[in-house]
């Protein structure tokens, strides 16, 4: 039933990034560029119902995103992140299209908090997923963290890689 609805709203999630998705996911790795340091992380998502529908880059939205990602904001801790995105031009391949993700802190309650986020827009440009912020502020962290004029090329991957990554980092903590 799952790969039924999926062929039918997002075929596209049976081959991501040139490699074939039979789970229809796609994760991956890399070390987001920022002028205050590098930061290693990691991204994986899959087909969602939500996504903008409004266009971007004159390119009409045709699916959703949702997953996870974690950044390792000094050596052994990481960030929990959520990942809500869009795809763009994208029906029945990635290939050609066009990625917007947000990255958020998620709130255990939402008592009003601020919540830290940015966003990354990119393409798949072979097997990597090369994105960046497109100068877009994002909002900063409880923990301090602020990411913006970040880049990223992230190479399919599993979460190991990046904990190990993680582990063997040599990033100062946020002061």
């Amino acid at each position: 039933m799952v790969y039924g609805v999926a062929a039918i709203t997002a075929p596209w999630s049976f081959h991501i990034g040139g490699r074939s998705t039979p789970f229809l996911f796609w994760s991956g790795a890399g070390t987001l560029t920022t002028p205050g340091g590098t930061y290693p992380i990691y991204v994986s998502f899959y087909p969602s119902s939500h996504f903008s529908r409004l266009r971007l880059d004159g390119l009409r939205p045709t699916g959703g995103v949702k997953g996870t990602g974690t950044i390792c904001t000094s050596r052994g801790v990481a960030q929990y992140l959520k990942l809500t995105g869009t795809i763009y031009n994208g029906w029945s391949s990635t290939e050609e299209s066009l990625l917007a993700f947000r990255l958020f802190e998620p709130k255990i309650m939402n008592i009003g908090q601020r919540q830290g986020y940015f966003n990354l827009y990119g393409r798949f440009q072979g097997p990597e997923l090369v994105m960046d912020d497109r100068g877009e502020p994002g909002n900063t962290f409880r923990s301090g963290l602020r990411i913006e004029h970040a880049s990223v090329k992230l190479a399919w991957t599993g979460y190991w890689t990046f904990k190990q990554v993680c582990a063997n980092s040599t990033i100062s903590p946020v002061n």
